[in-house]
């Protein structure tokens, strides 16, 4: 089952990047084959539903946002992937990774191994990635063309808003963004060349329309710490503390 409207808006983004549905299809054909069957998913909806969930990107102001996260300690945190480095060398562990496997792959081999959930994202991209799956210890499989099987599709295109897509599905109370700034600048801790600059310029565009859509059928409250976005408040993190308790 996919969020209504999913299917047009995939449709789009294919045309706008020039991908390829054949080759998105075929590596969620491949990482169900590698995916095993458990109770992640019901794992993950027990760790999200009803609660207040913070999802974090590694934005420019996710420098800023470290110190905070660093105190949150309790509460639930969906990490993208490019974002887990700096939050592991701070001991930030997140409970849920969103993950395609382009992120530091040192940082997700150290978590791989713990309790945090991956759900991990199947594209055109990354076929020769899957493998990867195969020592994490906890996972998911996701894909944004039909799911099937163990393959599901929960909305989202970037790691960061597939995130927050996340979230809504399984209903939580709050969702709060920290360091996803969908801006011109292009956070340090993203690993992004110069070379491909523009390309990821589009997609952090393409991220922030999606959220800007999500506003508008989600039942879960939208709040961000970073860069303002329609549909989602904007707060301090002394306004936070608020929210929160």
């Amino acid at each position: 089952m996919m969020i209504p409207g999913w299917k047009k808006r995939y449709q789009s983004i294919l045309k706008e990047l020039n991908y390829s549905e054949k080759k998105d299809k075929e590596s969620a054909i491949i990482l169900d084959t590698i995916l095993k069957e458990t109770d992640n998913t019901q794992k993950i909806k027990k760790l999200i539903q009803g609660k207040t969930v913070f999802v974090v990107g590694s934005g420019p102001s996710l420098s800023f946002a470290i110190p905070k996260l660093k105190k949150l300690k309790k509460s639930i945190k969906i990490a993208a992937d490019s974002s887990l480095k700096p939050l592991l060398e701070n001991g930030v562990i997140p409970d849920i990774v969103v993950t395609d496997l382009d992120g530091d792959e040192d940082a997700i081999k150290k978590l791989s191994k713990r309790k945090s959930i991956f759900v991990i994202h199947a594209h055109g991209d990354n076929i020769e990635k899957l493998h990867m799956v195969k020592k994490i210890k906890n996972s998911i499989g996701t894909t944004q063309t039909e799911p099937f099987n163990k393959i599901q599709n929960f909305g989202g295109f970037t790691d960061g808003d597939r995130g927050v897509f996340l979230a809504s599905h399984f209903e939580a109370k709050r969702i709060i963004l920290f360091g996803m700034d969908f801006g011109r600048r292009i956070g340090k801790f993203s690993n992004t060349k110069k070379s491909d600059r523009d390309t990821k310029l589009k997609k952090l565009k393409i991220g922030k329309d999606l959220l800007i859509w999500l506003s508008t059928i989600t039942k879960s409250e939208l709040f961000t710490t970073s860069k303002s976005i329609e549909g989602f408040k904007k707060i301090s993190y002394k306004e936070l503390d608020i929210i929160i308790t």
